[in-house]
Formats: C-alpha cells, structure tokens, sequence
C-alpha cells in the first residue's frame, strides 16, 4: 500500500523466505489493509491484557505456520490475516485449555464479537482471491501453545 506498491512482500514458493518476516505488514491496497487492522488492534489488545508472553508466543507460532505456505504454495500470501487468525484462534480456546475463570470469560467474549470471522476457514464461506490456507496455518498455530 505504501512505497508506491515496492513494499509488497508476499509468501509462496520460489519467493525469498525472508518474507515471512514482512508479509504480514504487506497489503495490497487500503480495504485490506483497515479490514485487518480493524480486528486486530481489539484481539491484540485482549491477548495482551493476559500477558504480552502469549502474545509473542502466537506470534512466532504464526511465523513458523506460515513456512509451508512459503515453501510449498504456488499463489503468493501477504496481510495480517494469518495472524489475525492465530490471535482469534488462542482468544477462543483458552478458556477450554486452561479452564480458568478470566480465560472462559476472554474466550466467550471473543466468541461474542469475533466468532463469525471463523467461518471464514471454510472454504464455500471464503471469498474468492482470499488465502484460505494462510487463514488456516495461523489458526493452527494454536496447536503450539503449551502455557504460552
């Protein structure tokens, strides 16, 4: 979106690996850039009201779900989304892990206002030009968590 469009680092196979680091600040234009910024910001937020631990621990499970993409995946990837999910992921299923009550209630609460997003992850629900399987690998990344 910015630098006239030089800064566009996407993932996928045959691209330089070192942009898995920028792909998710790459967007292609304004309307992608606020619609991911407009989840994030909020989700970030209640992850880190737990702990800026978890956050980061997402984070970088997000990161190295995203290296299949980058070796493996013939359309190139790039947006916040991968991790938006990866956030969006954690925030639903704390509470099932840890079983706690502040973790229950963070979870329902992102049920509440984001849960819709998640359907998202299935393909028929997806829209065309849309990388599902970046939104899948991030939501994955929840797989890593082992208290944070």
């Amino acid at each position: 979106m910015f630098f006239g469009g030089s800064w566009n680092l996407p993932i996928g196979q045959g691209l330089a690996l070192w942009n898995l680091l920028g792909a998710p600040f790459s967007h292609s234009g304004f309307a992608h850039f606020f619609s991911n910024t407009v989840i994030f910001i909020p989700i970030s937020w209640l992850v880190l009201s737990k702990g800026l631990r978890e956050y980061i621990a997402i984070w970088i499970a997000v990161l190295l779900m995203q290296i299949p993409i980058a070796l493996f995946s013939p359309s190139a990837t790039h947006g916040l989304s991968g991790v938006v999910f990866g956030i969006l992921g954690y925030l639903v299923l704390i509470g099932f892990l840890e079983k706690s009550l502040f973790a229950i209630l963070l979870s329902g609460l992102s049920l509440w206002l984001y849960g819709n997003a998640l359907f998202a992850l299935i393909p028929a629900f997806s829209p065309a030009g849309v990388s599902r399987i970046g939104h899948f690998c991030g939501f994955a990344a929840l797989a890593f968590y082992k208290d944070g």
